[in-house]
């Protein structure tokens, strides 16, 4: 049975592999008949001696030539969308429609473009110029960096086609994409894409490489190895933290997406004027997707009282009545099974899902849990462990201020959410609660589900940890997402022939703002 090649250096070759493994289909539990190889050390390494020599040479390409890049990059994937659609829906067992062909595959190439437009204009390199004092200075590229991918996302957060990568790319940084074990196949296809549109775009080899897997031990050597600038992980946070350990003790920039439980607080007033409404839009929500988003709302916090019981009752009601979807991995259904026994081991009451049944293939029962307040602050560690997947955990408050106590124990989170009475009468009440669940979220929703992560230049993908690795950085949202992946470098009264171009007098682009002096703007330098 043959092994498909890893794509280092500019070609396409067999890999120095350790081992081989193949993807399952979630849908059917059986595997597919491809076979991928487990990279040894002797790939990382050449893969890496590839990506500095790329690096050198990326200094020296325009931003021009890059977003030429990330737009044939967006276009062949979009010529490609019927394969791409199929493979990723065979290994992941996402619809094929809306969610692979009509949402998550358009999102990707927009990602690319909208990088690339970024590559171009240059803005993001935040160029400073103090013409008094002759110093400059401006963002540059880091170095080679490594993207760790998910399984939830086979096209938008793809190891050699999601944000991070456009991110890297972008700012002028060669990727080397370590691919999720869930779609192989996929990231194949994109990056036979991505490697015809640097051949025709002319950028150097070695500026996208693509390995498959590699052993727990060469991971942790390789973020934290000399020639890397910088990684980005999504992932597990057991498997994160590892890498960041490593990455940590060499000085070596890691940026993670670990874990959320995404708090949704819903106040009294708006449980009494549309409870319906909000049950129906938090059902929807948590099990979109069959639970497996990154901002799935995973506990809800209310305050005790008739109108809460008929709301949780409610909300009950729908987990029952709704389809059990199909997990992404045998590896997702193993551990959503044990963090809900961890749960209920710790006093969470079952509400929906007290038989193990569920759908076809990787699997389990829509789950529905509840915790009282006084439970939850006995041991708030536990009751956050995040059940990825379709389950949520109701926490009920007996008092406001008991409920402010759950929101000042929780962790780091990507988002967190209020749902108040339009009319105004819980405005006290979230004037109270909302300051202190700020500090623990990245993005803060109101009358909304956390669902969706819209492609914004406003968009903060982050969070305090757990959630992330650091809380200053956006996985999402372009420029702030580009800058994971740059050095500060500052020139002190160079000759201006000597400079980058993005610090000379002349604006090079004509549309890159400057702070120069003080003032933004998009003219030449007039004074030196």
């Amino acid at each position: 049975m043959n092994t498909e090649p890893v794509y280092v250096a500019g070609q396409w070759r067999p890999s120095h592999a350790s081992g081989t493994f193949q993807a399952d289909n979630p849908a059917t539990k059986n595997p597919l008949a491809d076979v991928y190889p487990i990279s040894s050390w002797a790939d990382v390494d050449e893969a890496l001696d590839a990506a500095v020599e790329a690096a050198d040479a990326l200094r020296n390409v325009p931003g021009e030539q890059i977003g030429l890049f990330l737009e044939l990059y967006a276009a062949l994937i979009e010529a490609q969308r019927a394969p791409l659609v199929a493979m990723a829906h065979a290994e992941t067992a996402l619809p094929v429609r809306p969610r692979l062909a009509e949402v998550e595959l358009p999102r990707t190439s927009g990602q690319l473009r909208e990088a690339a437009r970024a590559a171009r204009t240059g803005s993001w390199l935040l160029p400073t110029i103090d013409t008094k004092l002759n110093i400059r200075s401006c963002h540059a590229p880091l170095g080679p960096v490594w993207v760790f991918g998910p399984n939830n996302f086979p096209f938008a957060f793809n190891s050699i086609a999601g944000g991070d990568f456009a991110a890297a790319i972008a700012t002028g940084n060669p990727v080397i994409a370590k691919a999720n074990t869930s779609h192989p196949g996929t990231t194949r296809l994109l990056a036979l894409a991505a490697a015809q549109a640097a051949h025709e775009a002319g950028l150097p080899k070695g500026t996208v490489q693509l390995l498959y897997r590699i052993g727990h031990e060469d991971g942790a050597r390789a973020v934290a190895d000399a020639r890397v600038g910088a990684t980005a992980y999504t992932g597990s946070r057991a498997a994160g933290l590892v890498l960041k350990a490593a990455a940590d003790r060499a000085g070596k920039p890691i940026y993670l997406e670990l874990s959320s439980v995404n708090p949704v607080v819903i106040l009294p007033g708006a449980i009494q004027t549309r409870g319906e409404q909000i049950a129906g839009e938090f059902v929807t929500s948590c099990l979109m997707g069959t639970g497996q988003f990154c901002t799935n709302p995973g506990l809800v916090i209310l305050l005790e009282g008739a109108e809460t019981e008929k709301f949780v009752a409610a909300v009950a009601d729908k987990f029952r009545q709704a389809p059990v979807g199909t997990l992404l991995s045998s590896g997702v259904e193993r551990t959503l099974a044990a963090n809900l026994r961890k749960l209920v081991a710790g006093g969470a009451q079952i509400l929906v899902g007290e038989t193990p049944a569920a759908g076809a293939g990787y699997s389990h029962a829509n789950t529905l849990l509840r915790v009282g307040g006084a439970k939850f602050l006995a041991d708030p560690e536990r009751f956050q462990t995040e059940a990825f997947g379709n389950a949520s955990l109701v926490v009920t408050a007996r008092s406001n201020a008991e409920a402010a106590q759950i929101i000042d124990a929780l962790e780091g989170n990507l988002t967190g959410c209020f749902y108040a009475d339009a009319g105004g009468n819980d405005e006290t009440l979230y004037s109270q609660l909302a300051p202190r669940l700020r500090r623990r979220v990245g993005r803060l929703l109101n009358d909304k589900m956390p669902t969706g992560v819209a492609v914004s230049s406003a968009m903060n993908h982050g969070g305090p940890f757990p959630a992330t690795g650091h809380p200053g950085f956006t996985a999402v949202g372009i420029p702030a997402a580009l800058r994971r992946f740059t050095a500060l470098e500052c020139y002190d009264n160079v000759p201006a022939h000597r400079l980058p171009a993005a610090l000379a007098n002349k604006n090079p682009t004509g549309t890159m703002w400057r702070l120069i002096d003080g003032n933004w703007s998009q003219a030449d330098v007039t004074a030196a």
